[in-house]
């Protein structure tokens, strides 16, 4: 399985920004795909995350009302709509597929190669 992750840039805070992390199959062991972000010297941090049988999302309190996740069945493809940005959004986002939800990044397979995500205040 491979990803690849794409829509990072530099954005202004307040401004919006979609990522999109195409995937090369599903299979029963990736049933869902979530975004995590990793700033400098900090701890790679779940973001949100769908489940590809039921749409079932899932996402971390501090981007609830302002992210969304969504998914393309047909092109197997999940993206992540960030608005409202603020500057400690700031990380480089890594796309990736599990069995089952979870915030742990160590229940994640497989990566995608990650996007710059740079919000200026």
């Amino acid at each position: 399985v491979q990803l690849q992750a794409s829509g990072g840039g530099l954005v202004q805070a307040g401004g919006s920004l979609r990522l999109v992390c195409a995937v090369s199959r599903r299979t029963l062991r990736t049933d869902v795909s979530g975004w995590f972000r990793q700033a400098p010297g900090k701890e790679r941090e779940f973001v949100a995350s769908i489940r590809w049988s039921t749409g079932s999302t899932y996402y971390r309190n501090s981007v609830k009302d302002r992210f969304t996740i969504s998914r393309d069945n047909a092109k197997n493809t999940v993206y992540l709509q960030m608005n409202s940005l603020k500057p400690e959004d700031t990380a480089v986002y890594f796309c990736g597929t599990s069995k089952y939800p979870s915030p742990m990044p160590d229940w994640f397979d497989y990566w995608g190669q990650g996007t710059q995500v740079t919000v200026s205040s």
